[in-house]
């Protein structure tokens, strides 16, 4: 068979240290058809090698003659395969022997064949194309297997995302991981609210404004509209917002759309085309399957959104807002709730800031656990507190009137709450601390200190002690806050404690002050719902 004048891709290194024999092989591999680059030592080879991997221009196969004169075509061979960008590099030995030692130790170190000179051009054009072709195959296979391997990665990232913003944010990496150019990823949710997202790799974080992702919402649902599974597509550039891909710049999209199973809302995966390397379909088929993994993590995620908004509701209906809260003569009363940052049950924290025959009485519990179940007793303990107190005031006896309804209606149930009672016209204040964090004094001099009071908690039919009592002067603050708003795993409670005293007495003046420089010390990100109660004199 005449291999000449066939043209190939194919360039060969091509290292023997004979002038005539390197010129003769150059010349018939020329011939066949590939490029060659010839050099005559195993270092010069390795040099040669360094060069072109920087400029991303490897050979495709080297020709390696065995006996060299600073390193054995073996030793050379293994040099190559120990470089990480170079050992997908097919290596084929020649030599004038053919000894089956020297084959053994050539597959040994790595080498792909093993040729005897003089060989028929044929032959050697042969051999060196299958060693190509094996190698670009196996190339291949590992490439899918890394592909495979990061949607795995992908998926489990996404499927681990707490809210839609942070499963946007994997899925866009992931699509970028895949096609290696800039990825954007949106999620449109059945109240037309666009979760988006881009990868991390944009060159900048300016973002189009928010008329452009109008014009994407109104692209998703006419597109998605009516479909099953998923659907790619283009958008020519006319109809997609700028920047997205590369800030400023206008590409065609490609897309990859889905709706979620229950029709609800859609996801939509998108890359640049215009101007950059077009996703190949091996490709497309891996962001299909990410867009199916994105829709179905997406899902249980949009319901979490309506169940927390509904919870929300409930826990802010069960709770009287600042603006409700009673006439109270002499004392001034600022109150917080911060729902916890990821709980979608509703909380057992409470306040409550009422009117008695002594004075005023403040309430800040938490009944343990988050569930519908919690926040019902919430609602009894305010409930029988309200009740109870338009004949008594004395906390340490109400205390005791809340854990015996605790134990006879809700005998499994356990909670606890400060109570502090309030005469505006002397100051005196006299505090019940049923398991709860106790009331922080905060002096008009900067100090702050804890009320020394303690009982146990509600429900388990321990008796109450009598009250603490303490004197409140008009520029004192006293403040009430559930542990939400300073436990923190991992750390002890009674340093969250130090830390809140500390904050407090370095807080500037007045009521508002006081809560909003606190919320912004400890409230990010809590677990747990925060409630809280600052007061003085009025």
């Amino acid at each position: 068979m005449d291999v000449m004048g066939k043209r190939s891709d194919t360039t060969v290194l091509v290292v023997d240290d004979v002038a005539a024999s390197r010129y003769a092989l150059g010349a018939m591999l020329r011939r066949a058809g590939h490029q060659v680059v010839p050099v005559a030592t195993g270092h010069a080879a390795l040099v040669e090698l360094d060069v072109r991997l920087r400029k991303g221009m490897l050979p495709d196969v080297a020709l390696i003659d065995v006996d060299l004169p600073d390193m054995s075509g073996f030793e050379l061979c293994r040099r190559i395969k120990a470089r990480a960008h170079m050992a997908g590099l097919p290596v084929v030995h020649f030599s004038a022997a053919a000894a089956m030692e020297d084959r053994r130790r050539g597959l040994e170190v790595g080498g792909e064949a093993y040729l005897t000179v003089p060989a028929a051009p044929e032959e050697i054009d042969a051999v060196l194309r299958a060693a190509v072709h094996a190698a670009r195959l196996r190339a291949g296979d590992q490439a899918q297997a890394r592909r495979l391997m990061m949607l795995s990665e992908t998926i489990v990232t996404i499927q681990a995302a707490r809210s839609l913003q942070e499963l946007a944010d994997a899925a866009a990496d992931g699509t970028a991981r895949f096609t290696g150019s800039p990825a954007a990823v949106f999620v449109l949710g059945p109240d037309d609210e666009l979760y988006r997202a881009t990868s991390r790799d944009r060159t900048s974080l300016a973002l189009p404004d928010e008329s452009a992702h109008r014009t994407v919402g109104t692209l998703l649902r006419r597109l998605t509209r009516g479909q099953d599974g998923v659907r790619i597509t283009t958008v020519p550039a006319p109809l997609w917002p700028a920047g997205f891909f590369r800030p400023g710049v206008q590409h065609d999209a490609r897309l990859a759309l889905i709706r979620t199973q229950d029709g609800k809302a859609a996801v939509c995966l998108a890359m640049p085309t215009r101007g950059m390397k077009r996703v190949n379909p091996a490709d497309e088929t891996l962001v299909a399957r990410l867009a199916q993994a994105t829709a179905l993590a997406a899902e249980p995620l949009l319901m979490y959104q309506v169940e927390r908004h509904v919870a929300l509701t409930l826990q802010h209906s069960f709770l009287p807002q600042p603006h409700r809260l009673p006439e109270l003569p002499g004392i001034d009363v600022e109150v917080r709730y911060v729902p916890a940052s990821r709980q979608t049950e509703i909380g057992g924290d409470f306040y409550a800031a009422l009117r008695t025959q002594e004075g005023v009485l403040a309430a800040v519990g938490d009944v343990v656990g988050h569930s519908l179940e919690a926040a019902t007793v919430m609602v009894e303990i305010r409930h029988a507190l309200r009740a109870h107190c338009v004949e008594e005031s004395d906390p340490a006896v109400l205390a005791q009137r809340l854990d015996r309804m605790l134990q006879h209606y809700h005998p499994e149930v356990t909670a606890t709450v400060c109570l502090v009672l309030i005469d505006p016209g002397t100051g005196r204040t006299r505090i019940a601390n049923a398991g709860h964090i106790p009331p922080l004094l905060i002096r008009d001099n900067d100090s702050a200190d804890y009320a020394k009071a303690s009982g146990p908690l509600l429900g388990v039919g321990l008796h109450h002690p009598p009250p603490t009592e303490l004197i409140l002067d008009p520029d004192d603050r006293l403040l009430m806050v559930t542990d939400g708003l300073i436990e923190t795993r991992g750390i002890d409670l009674e340093a969250s404690m130090e830390q809140l005293r500390a904050a407090a007495a370095g807080a500037p003046p007045g009521l508002d002050a006081l809560c909003d420089t606190l919320l912004a010390c400890f409230g990010h990100d809590r677990e747990d719902d925060i409630a809280m109660l600052a007061l003085r004199l009025g």
